[in-house]
């Protein structure tokens, strides 16, 4: 099994981070006294440098959910891999019903993917890259299919030097 990379805290990078609201849901318990409201906040915190996180609470309050979900997002910042302003090679991720298919692109591309896809990549600092899904819409889905599959991305020098250092020992 592969060893997982490393995840940081924001105080372990020197940048500012941007945090963005991608999806509040509302969930009702009906008791006796009426209806009651609790919140969830899925949280997208990034540098537009190459670190991404995100954080998903529940509250009885919107404004706690999206605290929590801050708080967890700035816990779990991982770095991507890039090669430029696109990602190394073609990935193709299923988490849950989500299907993710990321793809590098020439430069002067765009982000082309959709909303939730968008802006995990958008805040990670990927500038040029087709993206599409295939599967569940569900936003939490999405986006831990997305990030399952940043982890994924290999740079190229270091896998190559890994396979001849292999090859060698091998």
């Amino acid at each position: 099994m592969g060893k997982q990379p490393e995840k940081k805290r924001q105080e372990d990078f020197g940048t500012e981070f941007e945090e963005k609201v991608l999806y509040i849901n509302r969930c009702s318990k009906v008791v006796k006294g009426g209806r009651k409201f609790s919140f969830s906040a899925l949280i997208l915190v990034g540098d537009g440098q190459g670190h991404v996180g995100y954080g998903f609470a529940k509250a009885n309050e919107v404004s706690d959910a999206i605290r929590k979900g801050s708080e967890s997002a700035r816990k779990n910042i991982f770095t991507i891999e890039m090669e430029g302003s696109t990602i190394p090679h073609e990935v193709y991720v299923e988490w849950d019903g989500a299907k993710i298919l990321l793809k590098p692109a020439a430069s002067g591309t765009g982000v082309i993917a959709g909303s939730k896809v968008r802006s995990v990549l958008e805040l990670g600092g990927v500038k040029d890259v087709v993206a599409k899904s295939l599967g569940s819409n569900n936003p939490l889905n999405q986006v831990k299919a997305i990030f399952h599959g940043l982890r994924k991305l290999k740079n190229r020098e270091k896998n190559l030097a890994e396979r001849k250092g292999a090859l060698a020992n091998g």
